[in-house]
């Protein structure tokens, strides 16, 4: 089986178990639709592509904000400290992205040598 599917087995196996939480009223008044598709999108933009510094950011801040998203709908915290927060993650994130050991995107990597290569040729 490859990586990418267990990465959908997993968020499979994630959708059924929050809706079953749901169901159960274990951890009703979520909208799972909107946090889950939250939480998907970041997984899999980790998961389903290498990742660089974009990806790393925002699969990462996804993922962390639909755990935010999450806490907000459960009342355990109010609009007026998870936007905060999630700034100061975002920043958190992007200083992270910034290490030399998290490869640029491939696209800037060909630009950049696309760039060089033409004023080397002038």
């Amino acid at each position: 089986m490859s990586s990418k599917g267990i990465v959908l087995a997993i968020l499979i196996m994630a959708l059924g178990a929050a809706w079953l939480l749901n169901t159960l009223h274990v951890l009703g008044g979520v909208d799972w639709v909107w946090t889950g598709s939250i939480g998907a999108a970041g997984i899999l933009t980790l998961a389903w592509t290498k990742v660089n510094k974009v990806t790393f950011l925002v699969g990462s801040f996804l993922l962390i904000g639909s755990v935010f998203s999450v806490l907000r709908q459960r009342g355990q915290i109010s609009p007026d400290v998870e936007v905060p927060i999630l700034v100061i993650v975002f920043g958190v994130l992007f200083l992270v992205a910034q290490l030399p050991m998290i490869p640029l995107p491939e696209v800037i990597v060909k630009a950049r040598e696309e760039a060089a290569k033409q004023k080397s040729d002038e």
